[in-house]
C-alpha cells in the first residue's frame, strides 16, 4: 500500500522544485546585459537529433545582421558530450550520447535534481553574450525495482500473536527517483495467514513488514514460500521479484505424551539382576530442546521399589537392580514420569508381577553350529535343507522330572531331540531358505518342567544373502521411436533391470551386445541409452541389438534383453524422376489420350512422405498425366505442321508436411506422317500462262514449278514429271524432276498454245501429289489477250490413271486451307510481278516498234505473263519453305 505521508511529502518537493524554476525565469539579471540565464527541462534517454531550446529565440536576437552572430560552447566539458548546439541558429539538440539520468548524477539526491549546465558564447565582439545555460534532466521510470538478495528469510515464532508485525530488512531499490522509485509492496500467496504494510522513514525510505493474519502452528506447517513483488509508481508500473520464505520457529507448546500409559510385566523369582523388565516410551512433536524428554519415578514410588529397580532417564528402560525375595512380595506397583521443559509431567504406571519359584528353573545351554554374533546366528541362503543351526542342552533337572522343550515361532526350522541323548536338542532347517524372501527370524525355545516353570530362549537366525538371482530387465523386448534427422547423443530410454540380491550382488550395470552398432551409447550405471549420430531411415529403417545387464556378485550373473529401434520417418527427401529430363517420340496424329510415354518417379520417404502426385506446369490444355503410372497422355491428336516440338514440365509433389517436390521437363517431339501433298506456289492457276516467243532456243529456260510441302525428310522430298501434253508439237518441253524447271526441247515451229499438265509428288509412304496446268503461249507478242483467255484448257482428261488423293480433290485445285502468312505473302509477290509485268510489257514494245532482234544470249524471249517477277518469286518462296 502507498503512504499518504510519502505522497504528500512527495507533492511538497514538487512545488518547491516549480517555484524555484519559475523565480529564475521571472528574476531580473543581476549582471550586465552580456549576461543571461535560460534554463530547459528534458526526458532522459532522449533519441539523437531531439531540439532541447533555441538560444536565439528564447534570447530574442536578430539573425540577419551582418556581420552574423554565432554561438559557441565555451569549453569542452563533460555535460557537452550530451548536446549539440548549431552554430548559426543557436539551437541546443542531444547529441548520439544517450542521457541517462541515473548515470549522469549517480551522487545526487531525490531532492537535489540532476541538470546539465553549460556556457554558450555569442560572438563576433561586438555582440559578445555569455549565456548560462542549465538543462534539467527529468527522470523517467526506466529501471526496475530489484531486492539486494534473491530470496529474503524471515523467522516467526510460532505463537506470534495475530497483527504482529515483522520487518522485511531486505528491501527493494530503484535508481529512479519520485513517483518512479518504489512505491508499494504485495505478496503472490499470502496463504490467508499473512499480509504486507509499508512504512516510510524519515529519510523517505519504505520498508515492507509482514503482519500475521491468522495463529500459526509449526507441528502443522513449518515454512511458508512465496514471491514479494516490489512495484513502482510508474504507468505502466515496473516490478521486481524476490523469493521470501517465511519459517516458522519453534516453541515450546507441546508436551511429552506416553504411548502405552499402563504397562505390565511378569519377573520370576531367579530372574537375573540388570535384566530389562521394559522400555517406557514418550514423544513430543516439537523439536530441539524444546521435545527433550527424561524420565523420573514418582515421589510416591518406595525407596524399596527404587532400590529393586532401575529407570534410565534418557531412554526410559526399566530394568531389574536388585535380587528379588520370593518372601517379600509379589506385585510391585511403579509410577514413572516423563518430564518436559515447563510441562506438567506426563503418568504412566507399570505394573510389575512376581511369580514365586519352587525349585530352580531348567538351565539352557546353547552351543551354536552355525555363525553366531551378539546373539544372532548367519546362515548362507545355498546351504541345504536340514542344515544344522544350532545345540540345545537342558540343564538343572531332577532326574524324574520331565522336561517339555518345544520351538515357538514361525520359519523354515524344526527343533527335535538329538538321537538318543538325553536332554539335547537340535535345531536346523527344513527347507531352503531364502534371503529374497526373507532375511530375518526369530524363534524362541520354551523349556517347561514338571512344576511348571519355564525357561524361554530367544534364537534369532539371519540369512545370508549368495548371487543366486540374475538381474531382470522391466521388459524383456524394448521398443523405441525415434524420428530420423535427430540431433547427436539424442536420448532413446533408460533400460531398468532389478537384481533381488543385496549389496554389491543386487548392483547392476549395462552393456551392449556385440551386435549393437557402434552408434548406440550405454551408460554403464544409469542405463541411458544414446544415439551419438543422426539417424537416416532411408539408409535403415529398424535397428535390432542386445543388451545386456550385469549383477557385482561372485559369480556375476546376466540377463539380456532385446532393443528394438524403429527409425520413424520425416520428410526429408524430394522426389526425384528416374531421369532429368525425358524425351519422347510420337507420331503425329497419335491418338487422343494415348500413352506418349510414361514418368517414373521415385521418393526414399515412406507413408505419406513418400506418396507422389504428378501434375503438368505448362501445356495442362494439351496434355494430361496418369499420378498412378506416371503416363503422359494429349487430350487430342497433335499435328506436327503446326507445332513439331513441345516442352512439358511435370511437377511432382510428395504428401509430407511441408511437401517436398521437384520438376523434370519432357521433350515431346512429333515424328513427321506424310499427311500433306505438296502445295504449288507457282504458277498460282491453272488459268495463267506465259509468253514464249517463236525464236527462243533449244536449252532455254522457259519457266518452273515451284511446290513445298508442309511434311519434313522423304516426305518433303518433291519430284515434278509432266503427265499430259496438248501441244501441237510433242516433245516441245522437258521439266527437270529435281528442280520443276521447265526447259525448251526443241526448235518451235508452231504458234500457239501450249498447255502441260504437270504432277507434283512426294517420296512418302503412302505417295501424295497434286498437279498444276503450265500454259505456254508461242507468239511474238501478245496481240489479242481475250483470244488467248478463250483458248485456255477449262478441264483436261488426264487418262493416266493416277488420280489425286481425295485429300486433294480434283486435279488442279489449290489446298483448301493455306496458311494466313501464305496467302498475304502470295499477294504481296502478285502484286509486285504485276507492276514489273507492266513495265516489261512496255520495253517489249518499245523493242518491237524499233524492230530490233534480240540477242541470243540473253533471255528476252522468256517474258513471264502471269504477272511475276521469277527472281523476286524464288526469293520469296525459299523464304515461305523456310517458315
Amino acid at each position: 500500500m502507498r503512504n499518504t505521508k510519502r505522497a504528500t511529502r512527495l507533492h511538497s518537493k514538487g512545488e518547491l522544485w516549480g517555484l524555484f524554476i519559475l523565480l529564475l525565469y521571472t528574476s531580473p539579471l543581476s549582471c550586465s546585459s552580456n549576461f543571461s540565464h535560460l534554463i530547459y527541462k528534458i526526458k532522459e534517454g532522449l533519441p539523437k537529433g531531439t531540439l532541447i531550446g533555441a538560444v536565439s529565440a528564447d534570447l530574442k536576437l536578430d539573425l540577419s545582421v551582418n556581420p552574423p552572430r554565432s554561438f559557441n560552447l565555451e569549453l569542452k566539458t563533460a555535460s557537452q558530450q550530451y548536446v549539440n548546439l548549431n552554430n548559426t541558429t543557436g539551437e541546443l539538440f542531444t547529441s548520439a550520447v544517450e542521457i541517462d539520468r541515473e548515470a549522469l548524477c549517480v551522487e545526487s539526491h531525490e531532492g537535489q535534481g540532476c541538470a546539465i549546465s553549460l556556457d554558450v558564447l555569442i560572438l563576433p565582439q561586438q555582440y559578445f553574450q555569455l549565456v548560462k545555460v542549465k538543462i534539467i534532466i527529468e527522470d523517467v521510470n526506466d529501471n526496475h525495482p530489484h531486492f539486494p538478495v534473491d530470496e529474503i528469510r524471515v523467522s516467526v515464532p510460532e505463537n506470534a500473536p495475530v497483527n504482529a508485525r515483522f520487518a522485511v530488512e531486505q528491501s527493494a531499490v530503484d535508481p529512479d527517483i519520485g513517483i518512479h522509485s518504489v512505491q508499494t509492496y504485495w505478496l503472490v500467496n499470502d496463504y490467508g495467514v499473512f499480509t504486507l504494510d509499508v512504512e516510510e522513514n524519515e529519510g523517505g525510505e519504505l520498508t515492507p513488514f509482514l503482519i500475521i493474519t491468522e495463529y500459526l502452528d509449526r507441528e502443522t506447517q513449518a515454512e511458508y514460500v512465496t514471491d514479494i513483488i516490489a512495484e513502482d509508481g510508474g504507468s505502466p508500473p515496473l516490478l521486481g521479484t524476490a523469493t521470501l520464505r517465511i519459517i516458522i520457529t519453534d516453541v515450546n507448546d507441546n508436551c511429552p505424551k506416553f504411548r502405552e500409559s499402563q504397562v505390565n510385566v511378569t519377573v520370576y523369582g531367579n530372574t537375573t539382576k540388570g535384566m530389562q523388565l521394559a522400555r517406557l516410551q514418550a514423544y513430543d512433536p516439537d523439536e530441539g530442546a524444546n521435545a527433550l524428554i527424561t524420565y523420573t519415578f514418582s515421589e510416591r514410588v518406595t525407596q524399596e521399589s527404587r532400590n529393586l529397580f532401575h529407570l534410565d532417564t534418557n531412554t526410559g528402560v526399566l530394568k531389574l537392580a536388585g535380587k528379588i525375595d520370593n518372601n517379600t512380595r509379589k506385585l510391585y506397583k511403579l509410577i514413572v514420569l516423563a518430564n518436559g521443559p515447563t510441562c506438567i509431567p506426563e503418568v504412566a504406571t507399570v505394573t510389575v508381577h512376581v511369580i514365586k519359584q519352587l525349585s530352580g528353573p531348567p538351565v539352557v545351554i546353547p552351543r551354536y553350529i552355525a555363525s553366531e554374533k551378539d546373539g544372532v546366528v548367519s546362515i548362507s541362503e545355498s546351504e541345504p535343507s536340514f542344515s544344522p543351526i544350532a545345540l540345545f542342552t537342558i540343564k538343572n533337572t531332577e532326574p524324574q522330572q520331565k522336561i517339555e522343550c518345544l520351538l515357538e515361532g514361525t520359519g523354515p526350522f524344526r527343533l527335535l531331540p538329538y538321537e538318543r541323548f538325553k536332554n539335547e536338542y537340535l535345531l536346523e532347517t527344513t527347507e531352503l531358505l531364502d534371503y529374497e524372501q526373507q532375511q530375518d527370524y526369530e524363534m524362541v525355545v520354551v523349556v517347561r518342567n514338571s512344576h511348571g516353570l519355564v525357561v524361554n530362549t530367544v534364537v534369532k537366525v539371519h540369512v545370508l544373502d549368495v548371487n543366486d538371482n540374475a538381474p531382470v530387465f522391466k521388459q524383456s523386448f524394448i521398443d523405441i521411436t525415434v524420428e530420423e534427422n535427430n540431433p547427436p547423443n539424442t536420448f532413446l530410454a533408460q533400460l531398468q533391470a532389478t537384481d533381488a540380491d543385496s549389496e554389491s550382488r543386487g548392483e547392476v550395470y549395462y552393456l551392449l551386445g556385440a551386435d549393437a552398432p557402434t552408434i548406440f551409447d550405454l551408460d554403464l550405471s544409469t542405463g541411458v541409452l544414446i544415439v551419438s549420430t543422426s539417424l537416416d531411415r532411408e539408409e535403415k529403417e529398424t535397428y535390432r541389438f542386445m543388451v545386456r545387464a550385469v549383477d557385482r556378485g561372485t559369480p556375476r550373473k546376466e540377463s539380456i534383453a532385446t532393443v528394438i529401434i524403429t527409425v520413424q520417418d520425416r520428410n526429408d527427401n524430394s522426389p526425384r524422376f528416374i531421369n532429368k529430363d525425358f524425351t519422347f517420340f510420337v507420331p503425329e496424329n497419335f491418338p487422343g489420350f494415348g500413352e506418349i510415354g510414361a514418368l517414373t518417379v521415385t521418393d526414399a520417404d515412406a507413408g505419406e512422405n513418400g506418396w507422389v502426385a504428378l501434375s503438368i506446369l505448362n501445356g495442362s490444355d494439351i496434355f494430361v498425366i496418369d499420378t498412378g503410372r506416371g503416363a503422359l497422355r494429349a487430350k487430342t491428336t497433335l499435328d506436327r505442321e503446326q507445332q513439331g516440338k513441345y516442352y512439358v514440365w511435370i511437377e511432382a509433389i510428395d504428401g509430407g508436411e511441408p511437401a517436398l517436390s521437384c520438376i523434370t521437363m519432357v521433350t515431346v517431339l512429333l515424328l513427321d506422317v506424310n499427311d500433306n501433298p505438296p502445295t504449288v506456289l507457282f504458277p498460282q492457276s491453272n488459268q495463267s500462262y506465259m509468253l514464249v516467243l517463236p525464236n527462243t532456243l533449244p536449252g532455254t529456260s522457259i519457266t518452273e514449278v515451284y511446290a513445298v510441302d508442309r511434311d519434313t525428310g522423304m516426305n518433303a522430298v518433291i519430284a515434278y514429271s509432266i503427265i499430259k501434253r496438248t501441244d501441237g508439237e510433242p516433245g516441245s518441253f522437258d521439266i527437270d524432276p529435281y528442280t520443276g524447271n521447265i526447259t525448251l526441247r526443241k526448235a518451235l515451229s508452231n504458234r500457239g498454245l501450249y498447255s502441260l499438265w504437270v504432277k507434283v509428288r512426294d517420296h512418302g509412304q503412302p505417295e501424295l501429289y497434286s498437279t498444276v496446268l503450265v500454259n505456254l503461249f508461242v507468239n511474238e507478242t501478245v496481240s489479242n489477250e481475250t483470244l488467248i483467255q478463250s483458248l485456255l484448257p477449262r478441264s483436261v482428261d488426264i487418262d493416266h490413271g493416277e488420280l489425286p488423293p481425295d485429300k486433294e480433290g480434283r486435279k488442279g485445285e489449290q489446298l483448301p486451307n493455306l496458311c494466313g502468312e501464305y496467302q498475304v505473302l502470295l499477294l504481296a509477290l502478285t502484286v509486285t510481278c504485276l507492276g514489273l509485268f507492266l513495265t516489261v510489257l512496255s520495253l517489249v514494245t518499245f523493242i518491237c516498234c524499233k524492230k530490233r532482234k534480240p540477242k541470243k544470249k540473253r533471255l528476252d524471249s522468256e517474258i513471264p505473263l502471269n504477272l511475276i517477277n521469277q527472281e523476286t518469286m524464288d526469293k520469296s518462296l525459299m523464304e515461305i519453305s523456310n517458315i
